[in-house]
Formats: C-alpha cells, sequence, structure tokens
C-alpha cells in the first residue's frame, strides 16, 4: 500500500553505517585529534565539536559530510569546502541500521561520550517501514524488531544519548498508508521501544509525531498516547521535512497540549527556505530543489516547551531516488552543495 501524502516525509534508508559504527567502537575517536577525537582526514579538515553550553550533541567527525569536507579540502576546492563546512561541523542524528545495532549504538555513544557530549541516534527498522516506498524495509516481524531494540539498549548502556524514534511510524497508522492488520502490533512495539530505551539510566525518548503539513492533530495525538509517549520525553516534528521553524513550533505546541503537555524538538535541517510548493503535491518533500539548511542544532530554543532543535535528517542524503537522487540515505554531494549555497 502506498502513501499519498504530500506532507509525509522521506527518511534514510539504504545506506549502511555498520563499518563506521565498528570503526568508532574500536578507536572511540580518539587517534590523536585531542579532546575532539577526530580521526585522519577529517582532523585535518578541522572539523570540532561545537559549544557544549549551547550545543551538547555530539558532532561526527567521520561522518559523509566530514568525509566530503576532507576531499574537497584536499584537492583544493575552497569554495565548495568552506560550503560543505557548514554541514560537516554540525551534529547530525545517528541512523542505527539493522545488522549491529548493539555495536553501532556502543560505538556512536562511546565516541560521543569521550568528549563530552550526548549521541543523537534515530531508530528506524520498525516492520513495514514506509509502507513499500523509497525507505522500505525493517525487521521482518516483531519479535526481530524487539530483538534489535535490545541490541540498542545494550550498546547505550549508560551512556547520554538522545533517541528519536521511528520517523513516521505513527503518521503512517493514521494516514492509512500501513494496513490496519499491522496497527495493534505497531503500538505494542512503539510502547515496548519506548520503556525499553527509558529503562536507560541517561536516555532521552522523542517519538515521531510528523509535521507542520499534517492536517490531523487530533489523530497524532491519540496515536502518541497508544504509543506510549506518556513514558516518553515528549516527540519529535518535522523529522526530515521542510515546514519553517515558527510552523514547526506552533505545530508541536498545539499537540503537546493534547498529550498532556508533553515536550518536543524540531528537526530544523533543511527548512532554511520552508517547504517547496511547486510540482507534484505528492512528491513535494523528496529531494525539493531551492531548499536550505536550517537553524543550527541547539538547546537553547525560541520555545520553552521545545527542548532541542535538532538535525535528524542528515543535509545532502537523499530522500529517495526522485528528481535525479540517488537512493533514500545515499550521500548526494551536489545536493549538499545546493543546500550549502541557499544558506544564510
Amino acid at each position: 500500500m502506498f502513501c499519498t501524502r504530500g506532507a509525509r516525509s522521506s527518511v534514510r534508508g539504504g545506506i549502511s553505517v555498520v563499518a563506521l559504527g565498528a570503526a568508532l567502537a574500536v578507536t572511540g575517536c580518539s587517534s590523536g585529534g585531542g579532546d575532539d577525537g577526530e580521526p585522519g582526514g577529517a582532523a585535518r579538515a578541522g572539523v570540532t565539536q561545537q559549544p557544549e553550553r549551547t550545543d551538547p550533541f555530539w558532532v561526527n567527525p567521520d561522518g559523509n559530510a566530514a568525509r566530503q569536507l576532507a576531499s574537497y579540502a584536499k584537492a583544493g576546492r575552497e569554495e565548495e569546502a568552506g560550503q560543505i563546512r557548514k554541514i560537516a561541523e554540525q551534529p547530525t542524528g545517528e541512523w542505527i541500521g539493522p545488522e549491529n545495532p548493539e555495536q553501532e549504538a556502543r560505538g556512536f555513544t562511546e565516541a560521543a561520550d569521550r568528549v563530552g557530549r550526548t549521541a543523537l541516534l534515530v531508530l528506524y527498522d520498525i516492520p513495514h517501514r514506509d509502507c513499500g516506498q523509497y525507505s522500505q524495509g525493517g525487521a521482518g516481524d516483531g519479535d526481530t524488531y524487539r530483538a534489535w531494540i535490545d541490541g540498542v539498549a545494550r550498546g547505550i548502556g549508560d551512556r547520554p544519548s538522545t533517541v528519536v524514534l521511528e520517523p513516521d511510524a505513527l503518521l503512517h497508522l493514521v494516514d492509512g498508508c500501513t494496513p490496519e492488520e499491522f496497527h495493534a502490533e505497531r503500538y505494542d512495539l512503539l510502547r515496548g521501544a519506548v520503556e525499553k530505551l527509558k529503562s536507560l539510566k541517561n536516555t532521552k525518548v522523542y517519538l515521531d509525531a510528523g509535521n507542520a503539513g499534517w492536517g490531523h492533530p487530533d489523530q497524532v495525538a491519540d496515536a502518541l498516547r497508544r504509543a506510549g509517549v506518556a513514558k516518553a520525553d515528549g516527540f519529535a516534528v518535522n523529522v526530515s521535512n521542510f515546514y519553517s521553524t515558527k510552523d514547526s513550533l506552533a505545530y508541536g505546541r498545539a499537540l503537546s497540549a493534547k498529550v498532556g503537555g508533553k515536550h518536543f524538538v524540531v528537526d530544523t535541517s533543511r527548512n532554511g527556505n520552508g517547504p517547496y510548493a511547486q510540482g507534484d503535491p505528492d512528491e513535494r518533500w523528496c529531494n525539493p530543489p531551492g531548499r536550505a539548511l536550517g537553524t543550527p542544532p541547539t538547546t537553547r530554543t525560541a520555545d520553552a516547551l521545545a527542548d532541542a532543535y535538532l538535525w535528524v535528517k542528515r543535509p545532502g542524503e537523499s530522500d529517495g531516488q526522485c528528481k535525479g537522487g540517488p537512493k533514500a540515505g545515499q550521500w548526494w554531494p551536489k545536493y549538499a552543495l545546493d543546500l550549502a549555497r541557499a544558506t544564510h
């Protein structure tokens, strides 16, 4: 079954971070990089952590943007390097893969903890994910998903982490994209994931709750309650989408009022120019041209209910095979440069 909602978000699919997670687990990103703990080329490119007082989240010194920055710098392409630095120097979500969740979660959280930062993790492996679209996949069944969540929890341990849980999973229940026969199981899996992750000492959990383009907040609120938002730290809005921070805050506040005043986080990674208003309404979310980076990640927000502005979606990674893009989640240098160049 396919979704037909222009407001839906496309999220990461296909990119493997197993090798990176394994490398971080072994090295802890501490190969002579001092307090910032950067390895090799990324260190030479000058990727550092942001000030902890405003942005406590970990900057991955070996992410796609950092590697692209190092490549441009080595080639003497100064203009491109300067643009990609706008992405590489900011903390972005680490999307845990399906094969080695414990190893990856441990690698990212250990690397972050070594430099006194918090790892931002995105869990995206729910069964029947993305309704067979660009980011299709996910765990084969409920038991496999529960085991995967257990692995993530073991990998995190007592180290600080902030988790955005299952982008699109609730919205696709509400909009009819996910068949009814899977609804009860999905709610059960999400409640279990919240409980497991909140049993950890220093982990915050935010359930994905769609975006400002969604026209039925009452339905989203009911879905959040059924998914266990009461036991979570709150919910996330605008994940992988482009709605303005102003509109996202308004949506978050309206939704918070319906779920007991829960706090929320906003994905500002690519919302600098707001949403795309041209082309097929059902795919305006997919690699839209003319977009820009949004407010850099910070816990100093404009709203008492908003715990943080985050870059959950990693800018420069494709939404899917549309408008000339590669598979969902793959690094796309041209799109990354376009986002950076459009940013003021």
